[in-house]
């Protein structure tokens, strides 16, 4: 059990990292909707507004739903499980807010600078935490599993 708290505990502190940038681009899309330039925006730029804007919310969700999770089950002897469904809630939430990310940057880009520029920012930003939060940590896990598997072999 004293794992399981332990982990749960690394998981809120991702979780509290993470909450604050969805908020943070929550907050920057609903503004946006009341500047002088939203209503000149083309149908495309209103689509894409609202979907970010959705994925903002459901990333949102995501994230904070573990603590929701954790008060419904408190005390009920289910830290493993709440653990476990904690960390898929989260490594949903990434997901979200990097297609939420990505939409933001294509829109924002879209309206400064153009359609293909905003198309091209909004892949780049989609690559880049495609790597960063997907591939990366899969880089480094292998590492790990080949050095602990060198170090568990025998020596000749």
């Amino acid at each position: 059990m004293e794992r399981a708290d332990r982990n749960f505990g690394e998981l809120l502190q991702e979780l509290r990292v993470t909450q604050t940038g969805v908020q943070i681009l929550f907050a920057f899309l609903l503004t946006l909707a009341f500047t002088p330039r939203f209503p000149s925006l083309d149908a495309v730029q209103r689509a894409t507004y609202i979907a970010t804007l959705l994925l903002a919310v459901l990333a949102a969700a995501l994230f904070t739903a573990p603590a929701a999770l954790h008060r419904a089950l408190f005390r009920r002897g289910a830290k493993p499980q709440i653990v476990e469904m904690s960390s898929r809630l989260a490594t949903a939430g990434l997901s979200v807010l990097m297609l939420a990310l990505a939409g933001s940057v294509l829109l924002v880009v879209d309206v400064t600078a153009g359609r293909v520029a905003g198309i091209a920012a909004g892949a780049g930003t989609f690559a880049v935490c495609v790597g960063l939060w997907g591939v990366l940590p899969r880089l480094v896990r292998r590492s790990l599993t080949r050095a602990q598997e060198g170090t568990d072999s025998p020596s000749p």
